[in-house]
């Protein structure tokens, strides 16, 4: 009797322990054991960073039920970063701190950061995606078939070359420039008289070193930690004429896998990620003095800053563009964007 007594009790607590351990993973029973998070850099940079502080917070508030892998280089795309939203909206990509330049061939609407010379400082970016075009932004990426979460930035791009200084839109002509497969960004160096050269980021190092191309644009931030100054960028021109924000988005089907809860606490994760992430790509820029540019002058590298009238030759030189980018963009959008830019407190 007293075995039998002994039995059942064991028999009893095995289905207790295995009731709850059905319990506990059945809303997270169909949660994957790692998600593909896509990025164009590494933690090294600013940007790849906000995909680290990311990965680690959704680690941490959701107690391991969601693991995240970088994987920098967009290598889950064979380096080809103009794929990544559509790879994003397959599938085969499940998360992504995504530039908005890339991702505008898909989302037209993405182009409204790059029209040149839109947003002149800091506070006009902030206006754009704190406001209500941040928002309006973000229902037209969800539309399109992710769930966008909160912004980044990579950072206002700068001008560099390996010939010489370059402070008006002639010093352009001829130089091969570097620039993102955005036709936008090819109408914009094509007007300037340069000769536009599209590359993914993974092979515009190679060819700055060997002189296949003259130049690049980018923020500051991807020039020191890439070390541009060693192949071959020696002159750079602070021009501030297209910034470029990030977004933190998940794959829908990823998303709706997850529960209420899982999915709060990652939007929570991407917010506190992406105001940590715009902090540290705007370090050394926005402090008096502009340290991060005495760290490259230092570097030996000639560093040109625009006076008010040769800043307003390029805008001028560029408004064709803005204007004809204007309608493929949203009229409505951009004049939005103008009058948010306009109000934003300096």
């Amino acid at each position: 009797m007293k075995l039998r007594r002994t039995l059942l009790a064991f028999a009893a607590a095995a289905t207790a322990l295995a009731g709850a351990t059905f319990a506990l993973p059945a809303a997270a029973q169909n949660y994957k054991s790692e998600y593909r998070l896509s990025l164009v850099v590494g933690p090294a940079f600013p940007w790849g960073k906000g995909g680290e502080i990311w990965a680690n917070k959704v680690r941490e508030k959701t107690n391991g039920r969601i693991n995240i892998k970088l994987y920098p280089g967009v290598s889950l795309i064979q380096g080809d970063q103009t794929r990544e939203f559509s790879a994003l909206r397959q599938g085969v990509i499940d998360m992504a701190v995504g530039s908005t330049i890339n991702w505008s061939p898909q989302v037209k609407q993405l182009n409204l950061f790059s029209l040149p010379f839109l947003m002149p400082d800091y506070a006009a970016i902030d206006a754009l995606t704190q406001g209500q075009v941040g928002k309006d932004i973000f229902a037209t990426l969800e539309k399109a078939g992710v769930v966008p979460l909160a912004w980044g930035e990579n950072g206002y791009r700068e001008l560099t070359n390996s010939k010489h200084v370059v402070k008006t839109p002639a010093d352009l002509k001829g130089l091969k420039i570097r620039v993102v497969g955005s036709p936008l960004f090819l109408d914009t160096f094509t007007t300037l008289g340069a000769n536009p050269t599209q590359m993914s980021w993974a092979d515009a190092q190679p060819a700055l070193a060997s002189g296949a191309v003259d130049g690049q644009e980018n923020p500051m931030s991807i020039f020191t930690a890439a070390k541009l100054h060693t192949v071959g960028q020696k002159y750079l021109t602070m021009w501030g004429y297209v910034a470029d924000p990030l977004v933190f988005v998940v794959n829908k089907e990823i998303w709706n896998s997850w529960t209420p809860a899982d999915r709060e606490l990652v939007r929570q994760a991407a917010i506190e990620a992406g105001k940590e992430q715009i902090g540290i790509a705007r370090k050394g820029m926005n402090e008096p003095g502009q340290p991060l540019l005495k760290d490259i002058a230092a570097m030996g590298v000639t560093v040109t800053h625009l006076t008010p009238a040769e800043r307003d030759a390029f805008v001028k030189a560029t408004r064709p563009i803005y204007d004809k980018w204007k309608g493929q963009v949203g009229a409505d959008l951009v004049n939005a964007a103008e009058k948010a830019i306009a109000a934003r407190k300096k």
